[in-house]
């Protein structure tokens, strides 16, 4: 699993993003990189996790708004890489927008 999170106290915002890939990279990696060094610069990105097996792929992006949330699905980078998802990337994919209004962990 990766991510980098400085996830404030609830209430905030996640975006789970479950996705089931096709076949080989096709430019994959390199895109997915991108659009988390571009998310993380965009007003309101709080973090993002991710983890992935053979077949099924679980990002959850935390932001601090809808608005943020919204902004980010319009920006026009963003757009392209949905684009090749659709087209090349991911066999399906679902998106789910949740208010995170309680948070605990466990660390040692």
């Amino acid at each position: 699993m990766s991510g980098s999170t400085k996830i404030p106290e609830p209430p905030y915002y996640a975006v789970i993003f479950t996705s089931e890939r096709t076949d080989g990279d096709k430019g994959y990696s390199k895109m997915a990189e991108k659009m988390v060094e571009l998310a993380s610069q965009q007003p309101g990105f709080l973090g993002v996790e991710s983890a992935r097996d053979s077949s099924l792929g679980i990002t959850v992006s935390y932001w601090d708004s809808v608005e943020a949330i919204r902004n980010w699905k319009e920006n026009s980078t963003h757009q392209v890489a949905q684009g090749k998802g659709k087209e090349v990337w991911y066999k399906n994919y679902k998106v789910r927008i949740c208010k995170v209004e309680r948070s605990y962990s466990f660390e040692t």
